[in-house]
This record gives structure tokens, C-alpha cells and sequence, in this order.
């Protein structure tokens, strides 16, 4: 693990285990079992007790997020306008819940209490990008597009480098 983020807290300090926490989320994304282990040990807390806030904020989560996140928008006007049936597609077509990601990491879908686009629900993001006034017809070819694309870092195979 990066040693280098328990330099600025004290060993033994229980104040420094949600800071510690949301340092370890901030660069790998979630909360791995090593560096929860890394972080007790630092801490002085059990192994359980530092589980326990990490299970007990929402900030927090303890496995790696799909390489495309899905947010549905769960909020009064994404209701009314049947956004639930959303959900029901992508967990259906995805074959995950709400909360999972897929077995190869290419998505994982979210609940989130309002996404602030009302005026065009239901609404979905898809990473950074909205998707609006949206019925569950939609839902496989918003899919589509981001299981075509190649993983980030991942160059298509039909692409040569130049070796200088």
C-alpha cells in the first residue's frame, strides 16, 4: 500500500481513521481488504470497527466500480416518469442489481436520489454523459455503445505504436 499517506497522521489516532479512509478510496477507487487491514493496524482500531465505518458511510465502498457507472435517477419527477422500469431493463440486460457491477468490470449501476435534470425525466448518466426523457426501448443501445468501446489505456488491436 502507499506508505506515504499515513505520513501526515499519528499512529494510534482514532480521528484519522475516516480521513484515512477517504484517502485510500481517492486513489484506488474503493476501499481494498489490504488497506483496511493497513489502516486498523495504523489506527489501533479491530479489523471489524474499521469495517464498520466503512459499511456505515455511503461515501465508502468496498469493491472496484465498473469501468462505466450507471446512475439512475431515483428522484419525485424521475419516478413519476417511470424511471423504476429503467432500472429494471439495465439490471435486466446487464444481469446485475442496482449496487453490483458485471463479472468483466465493464459496468456497474447506481441508485442516486436526484441527478438535477428533472426537467428532462427519467434520466440516466452513463459516466459524465445524460441520457433524458428515456424509455426502457433505449436502454440496449446506450448499452451497445459503451460495451463497443475499448477498455481506458487499452489501445484497439488494429493500432501500431512506432518504436523510434
Amino acid at each position: 500500500m502507499h506508505n506515504h499517506i499515513f505520513e501526515q497522521y499519528t499512529r494510534n489516532d482514532k480521528s484519522s481513521l475516516i480521513p484515512l479512509l477517504q484517502e485510500v478510496q481517492a486513489i484506488y477507487g474503493y476501499l481494498p481488504e489490504d488497506a483496511l487491514k493497513d489502516v486498523a493496524d495504523y489506527v489501533g482500531l479491530p479489523l471489524s470497527r474499521v469495517y464498520g465505518v466503512a459499511t456505515f458511510y455511503n461515501q465508502f465502498r468496498l469493491s472496484a466500480l465498473g469501468e462505466n457507472v450507471i446512475r439512475v435517477c431515483r428522484g419525485t419527477a424521475c419516478h413519476v416518469k417511470n424511471s423504476a422500469n429503467l432500472l429494471f431493463a439495465l439490471e435486466n440486460t446487464l444481469n446485475i442489481k442496482a449496487g453490483e457491477t458485471t463479472k468483466d468490470k465493464k459496468f456497474t449501476i447506481e441508485l442516486v436520489n436526484c441527478i438535477g435534470a428533472c426537467s428532462i425525466a427519467p434520466v440516466i448518466t452513463v459516466n459524465d454523459e445524460y441520457y433524458g426523457r428515456i424509455t426502457t426501448k433505449d436502454i440496449p443501445s446506450i448499452i451497445k455503445k459503451y460495451a463497443a468501446k475499448p477498455a481506458k489505456g487499452v489501445q484497439p488491436a488494429n493500432v501500431t505504436e512506432e518504436v523510434a
